[in-house]
């Protein structure tokens, strides 16, 4: 997954900060978190102060959803329903081996992780993983000077220090994240 919590910093976190129209200086700190809590309690969201996929796409950033193993959620069974799978709405091993499948019948990198350019082929996301989409989930210019790590492997919305991901700034800016094991 990808989510955003207190203590990351990165482009990420700017974009989410400038959308939710507070100080947008890519630290997640405690106004970000209540500005995320107040946005997911006004939504009708799980109120927990953490943007993942589902606060991104009702916040109307489509661009950081990206969906890997360790993601829950309605954005998650809605893709597993697109799949043909059972749509639990937990991406674990099942899913990843569904999503690289279907990433490589459709001509993409089959990483089993499924972000906007995934998405977007998929019946349920195409209306809103456009082509602009897919180009705005790449590192734009200004966020370059962001500081990245590898993302972890995660668990709900908790971190696991092993096995890293690493994410290229030309597939996402989630490659523009640091923070997670500090």
């Amino acid at each position: 997954m990808s989510f955003l919590k207190r203590g990351l910093k990165g482009a990420p976190v700017k974009r989410l900060q400038e959308k939710l129209g507070v100080s947008a200086d890519g630290d997640f700190g405690p106004g970000t978190e209540k500005a995320v809590k107040e946005f997911q309690k006004k939504s009708g969201l799980a109120v927990d102060g953490i943007a993942g996929p589902d606060t991104f796409t009702a916040l109307g950033l489509p661009e950081l959803v990206l969906l890997r193993v360790g993601t829950r959620g309605d954005t998650v069974k809605k893709m597993q329903a697109d799949l043909g799978i059972e749509a639990d709405g937990i991406f674990g091993a099942g899913t990843k081996k569904s999503v690289m499948e279907f990433q490589a019948a459709n001509g993409l990198e089959a990483d089993g992780i499924a972000g906007p350019k995934t998405l977007a082929k998929l019946t349920s996301f195409a209306s809103v993983m456009t082509e602009e989409t897919v180009r705005m989930a790449q590192v734009q210019p200004g966020e370059e000077e962001f500081e990245s790590e590898p993302l972890p492997v995660i668990s709900g919305s908790d971190v696991v220090k092993d096995a890293p991901v690493e994410v290229t700034e030309e597939k996402s800016v989630w490659g523009k994240v640091k923070g997670w094991f500090s």
